[in-house]
């Protein structure tokens, strides 16, 4: 391994953690695509800036792109306080009119500088390592690394600090202004972290890798665990392995490396999605499958328990005539025979079921429910 394929590989963990830790709130409050809406219109910001600095490595291009940020925040909670539309409209009105404006102010008016909206929304991590950090002729590593570095640790020491906060407001907004907190400042303050976030990964890894890491690890880890905490480390780790195995796709098939750690961490959330223990697809039919047999037990248990005794019960009670009685399948019907003679609910004598005495206790309990 090169020294530039582990600087890339070391600026894409950083970029991934520095995203993740924000975008767990953004999922958490059902905002996720509040990251895709600020990931586009601070392109506004930054053309605004550049007009007026004529640099593209002024400090001001950050700041202009932050209150850029700042402003699609606002204007959607500001659409969004009329009830005239809901949150999601808002977001899908406002991000679209900054973005474009961002766009045709850069075709219009900058096509003979290196600002285009292919940069824009790729972003190449493969350049990252050419951009130096250089003082008194002495090379400290990549512009970028730094750059993130210090943000995720701003990030970071933020959470830390305003965890309680963050995690009232995020789950019960009543609650936490009760509790004397402002749920808007959290907000905003949320949303300055995220815009932030945004602006400093912007020119490493474009504005769809920013979204993908930014609600992609957290998405996939919500269907994991509910403890915020876990949510935030495993998030942060999740969004790191998929940095790096994206990584070495692109490089086995000399691909766009933002592109190939999107499509990673596009994977591993179908993988989660498919199968986690509890909340996973697979899980979740399995789950619907063993309810499914246990309501028709019960069923069957209350349908036997009633024709006890009674002079129709071996007609009653054949397996054969179940499927007219109770409108199954067959094969269905066996199913859930099976389920009740292996819970020592009921037996089978000749084609013909009886209750056990567990089986009629529970039958018992079914019908005085």
């Amino acid at each position: 391994m090169t020294s530039a394929q582990f600087e890339i590989q070391l600026i894409a963990v950083v970029v991934a953690i520095a995203c993740a830790l924000p975008g767990v709130f953004l999922v958490l409050r059902r905002m996720a695509m509040m990251s895709d809406a600020i990931s586009h219109s601070i392109l506004l910001g930054i053309v605004l800036a550049f007009f007026l600095t004529r640099d593209l490595t002024s400090p001001f291009l950050v700041i202009a792109a932050t209150l850029s940020g700042v402003l699609t925040v606002s204007l959607v909670e500001l659409l969004n306080r009329t009830r005239l539309v809901r949150e999601d409209t808002a977001i899908g009105l406002i991000f679209p009119v900054l973005f474009s404006i961002g766009v045709i102010l850069i075709s219009r008016y900058s096509g003979d500088i290196h600002l285009d909206t292919d940069s824009v929304l790729l972003g190449e991590l493969a350049f990252a390592p050419f951009d130096r950090f250089i003082i008194f002729s002495r090379d400290f590593g990549p512009r970028a690394l730094y750059l993130m570095g210090g943000i995720m640790f701003i990030n970071i020491v933020l959470i830390i600090m305003f965890y309680k906060e963050l995690k009232v407001a995020t789950f019960d907004a009543g609650l936490a202004m009760a509790l004397g907190f402002s749920p808007a400042l959290i907000h905003y303050g949320l949303m300055s972290m995220v815009s932030i976030t945004a602006v400093g990964a912007f020119d490493a890894v474009g504005s769809i890798l920013v979204v993908a890491l930014m609600i992609g690890p957290p998405a996939s880890v919500y269907l994991l665990t509910d403890r915020l905490s876990l949510l935030l480390i495993l998030s942060s780790l999740l969004g790191a392995a998929g940095s790096i195995m994206g990584y070495w796709v692109a490089h086995l098939l000399d691909a766009s490396i933002a592109g190939s750690i999107s499509s990673m961490i596009g994977l591993i959330f179908l993988a989660v999605y498919l199968f986690a223990p509890d909340r996973g697809l697979i899980a979740i039919a399995r789950r619907r499958r063993r309810q499914r047999i246990e309501f028709a037990l019960e069923m069957l248990l209350v349908h036997l328990f009633n024709h006890e005794g009674l002079p129709e019960a071996a007609i009653e009670c054949h397996i054969a005539n179940l499927p007219e009685h109770l409108y199954w399948e067959l094969q269905f019907a066996q199913r859930v025979i099976r389920s009740g003679e292996k819970g020592n609910l009921l037996l089978n004598r000749e084609e013909i079921l009886f209750l056990t005495s567990t089986g009629r206790e529970r039958a018992q309990k079914s019908i005085l429910a």
